[in-house]
C-alpha cells in the first residue's frame, strides 16, 4: 500500500500564535517538533494498516519544517517547494492507494482557529461552487483529480465537523478547538497517540469506493481583504471581477483552477 501525507502546521495540537508558525519565532521549534511527531503519527499508523511506502509533502511555509532526520525507513519527505500547481500535496499522482492530511486548519471565512486562512493572510474566503473551501478541501479534490481517495483528516474541530461529510470515508482528528483568540488543545502526547490509531483505522476500511468524483464544472470564487491585492490577478485569463475585491474563475478541469490559484493567490 502506497500512501501520501500532506502536513501543515496550524492545525497541529499545539499551535495557538501565529509566532509558533514563523521560522525564527518564539515557540516555532516546539510547534515544529510536534509537527513531526504528528506525521511520525500518522506514519506508524499506515504503517500498523500494511503500508510499505509512504511519501510525505511538508506543506508549511519554506517546506521545511519536519526533521527529516527522525523519517523512519520507506518515508520519503518532500521538502520546501517546486512551484508547481499541486502546491501542498506536490508529488501526489495515480500510484497512490490513499491521501492523509495532518495538522490541517479551517478555512479564511471560518472561526474555529485563531488561525484560520485559505493559502495566505490576504485572502478573506473563497469559495468552490458556492462552498467556503478550506485548504483541506482544495488540495483533498487534488487528490481526487488523481483518484486518489482522501481518508484522513486531523486538525482543529471545525475544520474535521465541516468536511467530514466532502469524502464518505473520511476518519477525522480534532485535536483542538477554537474559542475566539484561545483554543482548547488536545494534550500533545494524547495527540500523538490518537492519530497513529485514526489513521490505522481509516486505513483498514475498504478504500473500494472511497474516491470522490468532482464536479463537472467550477466556479471559484476569491475575494482579499484589501482591493489592492486584487488587481493584478484580474489581469488571469479569463478572471473575471465582480467588485473592488472579488474575482471569479470559471473552468471545467480542476488542474485550471489549481494554476490559476497558483498565480493569483
Amino acid at each position: 500500500m502506497k500512501v501520501f501525507i500532506s502536513a501543515d502546521i496550524e492545525g497541529i495540537a499545539s499551535t495557538v500564535l501565529w509566532d509558533e508558525c514563523i521560522p525564527g519565532k518564539p515557540g516555532y521549534a516546539e510547534a515544529a517538533n510536534q509537527m513531526t511527531k504528528e506525521v511520525l503519527a500518522a506514519c506508524q499508523g499506515a504503517f500498523n494498516a500494511g503500508a510499505d511506502q509512504i511519501y510525505v509533502k511538508d506543506a508549511h511555509s519554506y517546506g521545511n519544517n519536519i526533521d527529516v532526520y527522525q523519517m523512519p525507513p520507506n518515508v520519503y519527505l518532500r521538502r520546501c517547494w517546486s512551484e508547481a500547481p499541486l502546491a501542498m500535496v506536490e508529488g501526489i499522482n495515480e500510484t497512490f492507494d490513499a491521501a492523509l492530511f495532518v495538522g490541517y486548519h479551517s478555512a479564511a471565512g471560518m472561526n474555529g482557529n485563531f488561525l484560520s486562512h485559505t493559502m495566505n493572510l490576504r485572502i478573506e474566503y473563497i469559495k468552490i461552487n458556492g462552498i467556503l473551501a478550506s485548504e483541506f478541501m482544495i488540495f483533498s479534490y487534488a487528490a481526487a483529480y488523481y483518484h486518489v481517495p482522501t481518508i484522513y483528516l486531523s486538525g482543529d474541530k471545525q475544520l474535521c465537523e465541516t468536511y467530514a461529510s466532502l469524502h464518505p470515508q473520511l476518519v477525522t482528528t480534532a485535536v483542538k478547538e477554537g474559542d475566539a483568540f484561545a483554543a482548547i488543545c488536545m494534550s500533545p502526547t494524547q495527540a500523538v497517540a490518537t492519530i497513529e490509531k485514526d489513521v490505522e483505522s481509516a486505513l483498514k476500511q475498504d478504500l473500494t469506493n472511497a474516491c470522490i468524483n468532482l464536479p463537472e464544472t467550477f466556479e471559484v470564487e476569491i475575494r482579499y481583504k484589501d482591493h489592492s491585492n486584487s488587481s493584478k490577478p484580474s489581469y488571469y485569463p479569463g478572471m473575471e471581477r465582480l467588485d473592488a475585491n472579488t474575482l471569479r474563475f470559471k473552468a471545467n478541469d480542476y488542474m485550471d483552477v489549481l494554476t490559476m490559484m497558483k498565480f493569483c493567490l
